[in-house]
């Protein structure tokens, strides 16, 4: 086909407008969220129900890392697979979000760019954190709002720490990319407020957490204005992701290795 046809035939298609760009952005993110993070929150919701419907939240316990099969060999492979398929939305959104020469790991800034100020930036984040969480947790369980949490229920294998701290990036990578990053940018690209989209992220992050109570959802809702405002200054998902997997390993693996010395667990 000539040049000049070629150009005519592409400059003849009909071009989307910007209502209906951003219906299909709207729509896409509502997909995203379905299969992922939303669809805990409303799982999460239903969950807190449930238990409220049974009695005081403080009598109540959840567990985090569960035993997954009664067989050690079928609970590591079911264990994987859950790690391996609740990443399948981070796929999806780093396919959304390329394409086109564009890489949607730098427009996340899902990179180890500068790795020791992405590392010294998440271990910064992951000391406020962690010590702001533990404080949140224990006034939840003295205002009988929060249940009690055992981070890890896991049998003792060889497999077991390297399986929690697999679980801990895994939430990590799905949290941070999903409610910080990807919602950033589609919610930026349908005209949306920075302080709007940074409240957003932070009530998306308390929901899915409501199953283990009130407090808990209090604790990420701070933890996402925390992480959502350092986003909109460093555009940079990484440090985020870093302290998020600092966190749960510490508490996942730390609960697993020590709560049987201290008589909470085992």
């Amino acid at each position: 086909m000539p040049a000049e046809h070629a150009a005519a035939s592409t400059a003849d298609r009909p071009q989307p407008d910007a209502a209906a760009r951003k219906r299909r952005i709207t729509a896409e993110v509502l997909i995203v969220f379905g299969l992922s993070l939303g669809q805990s929150g409303v799982y999460a919701v239903v969950n807190l129900a449930e238990k409220l419907s049974r009695g005081p939240l403080a009598g109540q316990t959840t567990t985090l890392n569960p035993v997954l099969n009664d067989r050690p060999s079928f609970d590591l492979t079911y264990q994987l697979l859950d790690i391996l398929f609740a990443l399948v939305p981070v796929a999806l959104v780093l396919f959304l979000l390329g394409g086109h020469g564009v890489s949607a790991f730098r427009r996340l800034g899902f990179t180890f760019e500068k790795p020791l100020r992405t590392v010294g930036f998440g271990v910064g984040l992951a000391l406020v954190i962690g010590v702001g969480t533990l404080g949140v947790y224990a006034g939840g369980r003295a205002l009988g709002i929060t249940t009690a949490l055992v981070p890890a229920a896991l049998d003792s294998y060889w497999w077991t720490v390297p399986v929690l701290v697999l679980s801990a990036v895994r939430h990590a990578v799905l949290e941070e990319v999903i409610v910080v990053g990807y919602l950033f940018i589609r919610l930026r690209e349908l005209g949306w407020s920075t302080p709007a989209i940074v409240l957003t992220s932070a009530l998306v992050r308390g929901s899915y957490h409501l199953y283990q109570g009130f407090g808990p959802f209090i604790g990420n809702v701070l933890m996402g204005l925390l992480f959502a405002w350092f986003y909109t200054r460093t555009r940079r998902v990484m440090p985020l992701v870093v302290a998020h997997a600092l966190i749960d390993t510490t508490g996942f693996v730390g609960f697993a290795l020590l709560g049987p010395a201290i008589g909470i667990g085992g």
